[in-house]
């Protein structure tokens, strides 16, 4: 799966579980580390274990294993390793914290909306 299409079925992944404010950061342009950053918030710690659990366990389904993860102790940021697509899932008040979008400010950033919302205002 090239890594566009993966970090599109990631957001997917993480609406499933009501992710929050989620954005794509295309970092291609900015360093050779990964191709997108995807960042999203969660109301508690069990919603960021929920979200990530989806996000692995539906990958792994899907044929696509993560190289590398961190956070599940304290579950304020976990972070799932899929080497062009790196998953940040973050409680409201760590995001605030560390805030990746202003560290990675020359990225492209995309807000994507929660395909459900977006039908149900139309």
């Amino acid at each position: 799966m090239d890594s566009k299409l993966l970090a599109d079925r990631i957001t997917e992944l993480i609406f499933n579980k009501k992710g929050l404010d989620v954005k794509v950061l295309d970092i291609r342009k900015v360093t050779t580390m990964a191709d997108y950053f995807i960042i999203c918030s969660a109301d508690s710690d069990t919603q960021v274990r929920a979200i990530a659990d989806e996000v692995e366990k539906s990958l792994r389904d899907d044929g696509v294993k993560c190289w590398h993860r961190e956070g599940y102790q304290s579950l304020n940021w976990v972070l799932i390793d899929y080497i062009d697509v790196v998953v940040h899932i973050f409680t409201k008040n760590a995001r605030e914290f560390y805030n990746l979008e202003k560290l990675w400010g020359d990225a492209e950033i995309t807000e994507v909306q929660d395909p459900v919302l977006a039908a149900d205002a139309n």
